[in-house]
């Protein structure tokens, strides 16, 4: 979906109007202040674009979002060094007691804010559409296909100029939602092809290992014969072609719409304001581009510092409308479905 100059210029406005409301009643001061914030590398283009738009509406506040990967960006929100915390999963686990101990007052949150989707870019000479299933996607990325005229790409491909050239193989270096979420689609599609853990840390052998999604681009476009999975945006930045992916209800090209198709048959399973979801990996959905990925911006219901308390609720009210919400279209990302929205903005709004 592509949205104006003018449309884009009333968002920018309507971001003013809010952040006006918000310093009238007194819940949401933007008069200035500073805000760290790291983590999800997959929505580090959302970020630029958001906090361009927000600082230009909001002068004297400043917003520093480092995307440093998941992991690290949980890491550092438990050790109380940024206002929230950009995670490609929902924080659960030992992480989730460390963020609700830092909270202190009151339950830290995951609030879905950006979708997306995996994409597998490639670089083959002369091959510019490429059809995998994922059965064939799990046996190349577990290192059990490492030809491109393997013959079983070769039958989904009849007439490309596949070569007789070793596969190389790209994966995150660091701790990684986007690997998380990846891992957790040929776990759940191809359960017999791929038998490694899923989680943020890449196990399987035979990749080469580039940090954030910008390096594992940049990695592929650089290496000829080469394939990694990365965030849709960060493909389209590099012009990289991406493979269509069959989950057994026929090939789909990856897209903002497609994604987004796969992303409305995710569940809320969290409870309250915690908003996480269940991704549906295992769609056959007509249309649906089934390897998607939700963002959550991690931080406290209750407990945040009171230098970090108005602008981190302002900012996030800014991502959480319409407005926001359509430029991610634009720039290779998914906004969340209307009735998810909805919720969003609840959860949001408790932040106190």
């Amino acid at each position: 979906m592509k949205i104006n100059r003018g449309i884009q210029l009333l968002a920018v406005a309507s971001v003013g109007a809010l952040a006006l409301t918000a310093c009238s009643s007194g819940e949401s001061s933007v008069s200035g202040g500073s805000i760290k914030a790291s983590g999800s590398s997959a929505q580090k283009n959302a970020m630029t674009e958001w906090i361009s738009a927000y600082q230009q509406a909001n002068e004297g506040s400043t917003i520093e979002y480092q995307a440093n990967g998941s992991g690290a960006g949980i890491q550092d929100f438990n050790n109380n060094q940024t206002a929230f915390a950009g995670s490609d999963s929902a924080i659960k686990g030992e992480d989730l007691v460390a963020a609700n101990a830092r909270c202190a007052t009151g339950p830290a949150i995951n609030i879905p804010m950006v979708g997306g989707a995996i994409v597998a870019a490639y670089n083959i000479e002369g091959v510019d559409k490429l059809e995998l299933s994922s059965s064939v996607l799990a046996q190349i990325f577990s290192s059990k296909i490492t030809k491109w005229n393997d013959p079983a790409i070769a039958k989904l491909n009849p007439g490309a100029s596949l070569p007789d050239a070793t596969i190389v193989q790209y994966s995150r270096s660091d701790s990684s939602g986007t690997t998380d979420n990846f891992t957790q689609f040929l776990k759940t599609s191809a359960p017999d092809e791929w038998t490694f853990e899923t989680g943020k840390d890449w196990v399987a052998p035979g990749s080469q290992g580039s940090k954030g999604n910008d390096g594992v681009s940049a990695a592929i476009k650089s290496t000829a014969n080469s394939i990694g999975y990365v965030e849709l945006s960060f493909a389209q930045d590099q012009s990289l072609p991406m493979a269509s992916i069959d989950n057994g209800g026929g090939a789909v090209v990856p897209s903002s719409e497609s994604a987004s198709v796969g992303i409305e048959t995710a569940q809320v399973i969290g409870t309250g304001n915690n908003l996480a979801l269940q991704l549906d990996y295992a769609t056959k959905a007509p249309g649906a581009y089934p390897i998607v990925l939700v963002t959550y911006e991690i931080t406290c219901e209750k407990g945040l510092s009171a230098d970090q308390l108005p602008l981190t609720k302002s900012f996030l009210e800014y991502t959480a409308t319409p407005e926001a919400q359509a430029k991610l279209s634009e720039i290779g990302y998914v906004p969340m479905p209307p009735d998810l929205l909805t919720k969003v903005n609840v959860a949001v709004g408790s932040i106190s």
